[in-house]
């Protein structure tokens, strides 16, 4: 039995993955939110959360710690990374940590130095390498038939986070807006794609809050144009531009243009889509592969298959790069140099 601990309920997905390993042969799951004074207006959080979720609960993270786990995800919001993956490293756990790695290029090194001391293996929370549609991407990608990369057009859409999660809203802890959230899904699938001998020659950006000026001061649209050391050239469309009624939380797209054939792929394709009548509104039903349920299995069992790996720390700090690298276009009006 894999002891697996989910430090805290920070995050909205942290409730969705303290569930999913709660059900997961093989796996006990004891999950700890200490921080819940923390929370928004009306969030639930806490133990009142994991009771809701039928999930065990700690008071404390020392509580949790001295459980023993075997591993950790880490779910607090993304500027609180840090000290809960140093706390994990120091207690031989390893983690899967939520994206970004953190909210500063100094974080995102303290972190794969805490985890490579403790000698606990680090990984990423990045679902969207699990998608069969990126999966038949990169088989096509890989075996030449597109030949060349010459340019890909992503685009990473979603609802505006803060009625879930207020603490989006906030820059600080967020590291960002729209930019931050989403930029790094497509800068990493990417990453994988195009593997370890290409690299990010430059970003430019430009972002706006036309959209919710009302509601947050962060950015909430964004393009990001990201040039590689292969020719290659990415456009990231990153937004929260799905409105709240929208029956999914959000889209992902990609297009690549080979020198031989287009290849594209939509992450959440797997869907049926119809009208109710007497509700006046559209109807979307996923099925197929759950990429959550796929990336905690690859993390927990290392069941990765067709090639694809969760995303490590190395990979992770990559993805934050790009989106830091964002910002500081946004800032000067330049394109920035990445290393």
């Amino acid at each position: 039995m894999t002891k697996v601990g989910v430090l805290s309920f920070a995050h909205v997905h942290a409730g969705r993955y303290a569930s999913l390993l709660h059900g997961m042969e093989g796996v006990e799951v004891l999950t700890s939110d200490p921080d819940v004074e923390l929370a928004g207006p009306g969030e639930v959080r806490g133990r009142a959360l994991a009771d809701q979720l039928g999930v065990a609960y700690a008071d404390t993270y020392e509580e949790l710690f001295a459980w023993g786990p075997d591993a950790v995800v880490v779910a607090t919001e993304n500027a609180r990374h840090r000290q809960l993956v140093e706390l994990a490293a120091s207690h031989g756990a390893d983690v899967l940590c939520e994206k970004p790695l953190a909210t500063s290029l100094e974080d995102g090194e303290a972190i794969i130095r805490a985890c490579g001391e403790a000698g606990v293996r680090l990984c990423v929370a990045y679902p969207m390498r699990f998608s069969p549609a990126y999966a038949q991407l990169r088989k096509v990608v890989h075996s030449g038939i597109a030949g060349t990369t010459l340019s890909v057009a992503g685009a990473n859409n979603g609802q505006l986070p803060i009625g879930a999660r207020r603490w989006f809203g906030d820059p600080e802890l967020a590291g960002g807006g729209a930019l931050m959230d989403h930029t790094v899904h497509i800068a990493d699938l990417l990453d994988d794609l195009f593997g370890e001998d290409v690299r990010v020659v430059e970003v430019y950006a430009q972002t706006n809050n036309l959209m919710y000026v009302d509601e947050v001061t962060s950015d909430t649209a964004g393009l990001v144009t990201v040039t590689y050391d292969n020719g290659a050239v990415a456009t990231i469309d990153c937004s929260w531009s799905q409105p709240a009624h929208h029956p999914t939380r959000g889209e992902l797209q990609l297009q690549l243009v080979g020198e031989k054939a287009t290849v594209e792929m939509d992450a959440f394709g797997q869907v049926v889509l119809g009208f109710d009548d007497k509700r006046r509104s559209g109807v979307l039903i996923p099925w197929g592969t759950d990429l959550d349920t796929a990336m905690l299995r690859a993390f927990i069992f290392s069941e990765g298959s067709g090639g694809i790996r969760v995303a490590d720390g190395e990979a992770g700090l990559r993805s934050l790069k790009v989106a830091l690298a964002g910002y500081e276009s946004v800032r000067t009006g330049q394109p920035v140099p990445v290393s």
